[in-house]
């Protein structure tokens, strides 16, 4: 998809949600939700899964709770979506967790993690490890209710003006990148900002930013980050396997009843691998295109920034283990523990799969 394609969509749709501003209708048993979301409508992977998952919900309890879905700037600001959920402008809000790290830091470590977990040792802490629970009193503090919704698999690292031979090439370059990750490559000599999906390409033709990254060639070449940039560097290693979440109203969600409740848990989790499988079988064939098409040049980061990004994920991820608020303490200490157990699969067979099979297997 082009990026004029996608925000023709989003101005289209905000025309449409002009005229669907009123409270949410209940009627006969049947409720009508509002979703806000930190994407732009139509926008592949992420805003397509937004409004997958509200249709999912919608079909699946025959219209009695039906979602109404609002991209990014359409009912609020896409990085004032959780706080519409707050004050009650809607009910739902879907984006990614690190987003609002100034409310509590430990919620970072719900999307992405600087040299943490891949997309399937996520689901293992959340599921079945402890991290829902510690989620969830997080959350409390705002009366809400968090859920993985999806996940992009492993990142690309970015989009620089230039080859990258060292550090000293990061100093002081304009780089667009949240979370945790963010703190990392400030450690590293960045100037680091966060903003939404729709205003970087802007603030990249203006020279605002030096450096981006979003998610990767899927999403990236709809943005059209390559008519600007040349330079497309793999694999991000500070988000390994970035989760987005659906974050609802906890008092309007614990009152439907259970088997609605069901609906949006299961919706959910459905969604969680359904975003992963579209990210798994389109971004390579978008890459193909960057390069093929567009000359893009794919590069690897050198070991310096590799290793020294490595030190400054741990430095960052013992600080939040050992000050902060304790709430913070708490999802660090769960996540190291989590982290330390399932790698003991990841490391100890599936990579070892991975590099024999690189090595010793083709198909032509």
């Amino acid at each position: 998809m082009e990026r004029r394609q996608f925000l023709k969509g989003a101005a289209l749709g905000g025309a449409a949600a002009a005229t669907g501003l009123a409270a949410p209708a209940i009627a006969q048993g049947n409720q009508t939700w509002r979703m806000v979301t930190t994407w732009p409508r139509n926008f592949p992977g992420l805003g397509v899964g937004a409004q997958r998952l509200a249709d999912r919900i919608t079909t699946a309890s025959g219209g009695r709770l039906t979602i109404q879905l609002f991209s990014a700037g359409e009912l609020v600001p896409a990085l004032q979506s959780i706080d519409a959920v707050i004050d009650g402008s809607a009910e739902m809000s879907h984006g990614a967790a690190y987003y609002w790290q100034n409310k509590n830091v430990g919620l970072s470590f719900f999307t992405g993690v600087p040299y943490g977990m891949t997309s399937r040792e996520l689901a293992a802490w959340v599921r079945y490890l402890g991290g829902q629970e510690i989620w969830d009193e997080i959350y409390d503090q705002f009366g809400l209710q968090g859920f993985l919704s999806g996940d992009t698999g492993t990142q690309a690292g970015g989009w620089f003006r230039g080859e990258l031979t060292g550090l000293a090439d990061v100093q002081g370059i304009r780089f667009r990148t949240p979370g945790l990750g963010g703190r990392v490559w400030e450690r590293l000599g960045a100037t680091v900002t966060n903003m939404p999906a729709g205003e970087i390409f802007q603030a990249l033709q203006s020279g605002a930013l030096d450096a981006a990254e979003f998610v990767g060639p899927y999403n990236d070449l709809a943005l059209g980050f390559h008519q600007i940039l040349k330079d497309f560097y793999f694999p991000s290693f500070i988000e390994p396997g970035l989760a987005t979440e659906l974050v609802v109203d906890k008092a309007k969600y614990q009152a439907l009843p259970e088997d609605l409740q069901a609906i949006v848990r299961d919706a959910c989790q459905a969604e969680y691998d359904q975003v992963a499988s579209d990210f798994a079988a389109n971004d390579p064939r978008a890459l193909k295109t960057l390069v093929e098409q567009h000359g893009v040049r794919v590069r690897t980061f050198p070991d310096e920034i590799l290793e020294a990004g490595a030190v400054a994920s741990k430095d960052i991820i013992t600080e939040l283990r050992d000050g902060g608020d304790a709430l913070t303490k708490k999802t660090a200490e769960s996540f190291v523990t989590a982290l330390n157990t399932v790698r003991l699969k990841t490391d100890g067979n599936d990579s070892l799969f991975l590099r024999a099979r690189e090595r010793y297997f083709t198909l032509d």
